[in-house]
Parts: structure tokens; C-alpha cells; sequence
């Protein structure tokens, strides 16, 4: 189960920091344009930045925490904060009807539960 965990993190970390990139260096405008990215139209450019921050930061969160065993707890605690980013986003693509995001923004959740639950219980870092 520890490797699933470690694969499961992985995978959702290697997903935040390519969505975070994104949405932080890449302009509103061509966010927009872009499959699954309608959304940012309605959005302002502070927020769309803002959660790209948050998601290169989730990335981090994800990983270095084990990797460093400094501060592991911070592992499932930013799995729990990626099922809210994944909730909050599942409620913004079904309003722009966005049925691929919301496929993937599913299994993005199953992932993040997974590894807040592993990592809060049977496979937890904490002593």
C-alpha cells in the first residue's frame, strides 16, 4: 500500500505542478482558449495566478514533506486541501458544461482521498 500511496502522490503532484505552471505563466486569454479552460474567462487574472501558485505549492506539499521527513504530516493535510481544490473545480467545469475536466477533476479526487486517507491512517508517516 506504501507504494501505491507514494505512486498516487506522485501522479497528483506531477498533475498540480503542470496545471500551476500553467495557470501561473500562460496568459488568461489563451487559458481561455484552451480545452477544459473556459472557465478562466469568467475568472480574473488574480485568481486563475492564485490557484496556480496554490497548485505548484500542493505539488511541493505532496512530496518533500516524506522525501525530507520534515514536516510529513503535510502530506495528507495537502491531499485534504487538494480534495477541496478538486470539489470547487468539479462545481466550476459542470457549469460550463466541460465533461472531459470533469472526468479527470473525478479521478484527481479519487487519488487525493486515497492518499489523505492512507497517509492519515494506515500508512501514516507520524510515529
Amino acid at each position: 500500500m506504501n507504494l501505491a500511496l507514494w505512486v498516487c502522490a506522485g501522479l497528483l503532484a506531477t498533475v498540480a505542478l503542470a496545471g500551476g505552471i500553467t495557470k501561473t505563466f500562460v496568459p488568461k486569454q489563451k487559458l481561455a482558449e484552451a480545452l477544459g479552460g473556459a472557465w478562466t474567462g469568467d475568472a480574473g487574472v488574480g485568481f486563475v495566478k492564485t490557484l496556480g501558485v496554490l497548485e505548484i505549492l500542493a505539488a511541493v506539499g505532496l512530496i518533500v514533506p516524506a522525501v525530507t521527513d520534515v514536516a510529513p504530516v503535510m502530506v495528507p493535510v495537502t491531499a485534504a486541501c487538494w480534495v477541496l481544490l478538486m470539489v470547487g473545480a468539479l462545481i466550476t467545469h459542470l457549469r460550463h458544461g466541460e465533461r472531459m475536466a470533469i472526468g479527470l477533476n473525478l479521478a484527481y479526487l479519487a487519488l487525493a482521498v486515497f492518499v489523505a486517507w492512507g497517509r492519515f491512517g494506515p500508512e501514516s508517516f507520524i510515529g
